[in-house]
């Protein structure tokens, strides 16, 4: 019996299908950023039901190169991750193939910050403590500008990475406002406020911003103040993330890299460490007055 030419196609795609199953790589999306993208870009791929071949078409790319990217085998690039957006319509999402491009590119961040942004857009609890500085979510633009600007002339950055620093801090608190707004719980270090970043009008508009964020029926604002000496249980910032599942992440910083620890035996000390923060630290309203009265204070 004879095969007419629509079947012919289909066994010949079916088997090129087959083919490259039987070729198929596992991905380790655990491996790198760059190998999160390309694993993400295959499993959205495989739920549209579409091959390498069909995906190609719609980005204007070949199959090898698709194949690539989903492999690690070649990086993203900006053109491509856009085109992938338009093909899975998300240009413009919070889950945007741009935006984890961009991520990846952002060389300012320290290694395990990407990760740990994935993490705080998805929490429903925010735990944040700071040294030194107003936590990011907290900064207003102009602080933050006065912050990344500095690095720039410290040569620890270039201006490129301060404007990449810059727009993903802005695309992290836009996110806090989307959807479902989580339960953010700050307490700083007193030398967050005294310390003066960007002369008078910047560092006012800044303590303006704590004091409204305060008001917020999600949040808690909490000052650490110098009196409590050998009593503060941290020497470094740590952020603590509940998520949807209940489960407990913990983010912590040194001068040179960031790491997010998932594991509760070390997760749990932390947790601890921070109720006992919670404790010693000023109660808010007391906390809103120090804010308050540091701003009168700024020359």
């Amino acid at each position: 019996m004879g095969l007419n030419l629509g079947t012919v196609q289909r066994v010949g795609r079916e088997g090129k299908v087959g083919e490259r199953l039987l070729n198929r790589k596992e991905l380790n999306p655990e491996a790198s950023p760059q190998a999160a993208f390309g694993a993400r870009l295959r499993s959205l791929r495989e739920a549209r039901g579409w091959t390498q071949d069909d995906l190609a078409v719609l980005t204007e790319y070949s199959s090898v190169h698709i194949s690539a990217v989903e492999t690690g085998r070649k990086p993203p690039t900006l053109r491509f991750s856009r085109s992938a957006d338009r093909a899975f319509d998300l240009t413009g999402t919070a889950d945007s193939f741009e935006r984890e491009y961009r991520q990846i590119q952002h060389g300012s961040l320290l290694e395990g910050t990407p990760e740990y942004i994935k993490c705080e857009a998805r929490a429903a609890e925010i735990r944040l403590y700071e040294i030194g500085v107003i936590p990011g979510l907290l900064q207003t633009p102009e602080y933050a500008r006065v912050l990344a600007e500095s690095a720039v002339r410290r040569g620890t950055i270039t201006p490129q990475q301060a404007e990449e620093r810059l727009s993903s801090l802005a695309e992290r608190q836009a996110d806090l406002e989307r959807g479902r707004i989580p339960s953010i719980l700050v307490v700083m270090d007193e030398s967050c406020i005294r310390r003066q970043v960007g002369g008078t009008k910047v560092m006012r508009a800044q303590l303006d911003r704590l004091e409204g964020f305060a008001e917020l029926p999600n949040t808690v604002l909490q000052i650490a103040p110098f009196g409590m000496g050998e009593r503060r249980p941290f020497n470094l910032p740590v952020y603590l993330l509940t998520m949807p599942d209940l489960s407990v992440i913990a983010y912590a910083e040194s001068q040179m890299r960031g790491h997010l620890e998932r594991e509760s035996a070390a997760v749990i000390p932390l947790l601890a460490g921070y109720h006992q923060l919670q404790a010693d630290a000023l109660p808010q309203a007391a906390s809103v007055a120090v804010i308050k009265e540091a701003g009168k204070g700024t020359p």
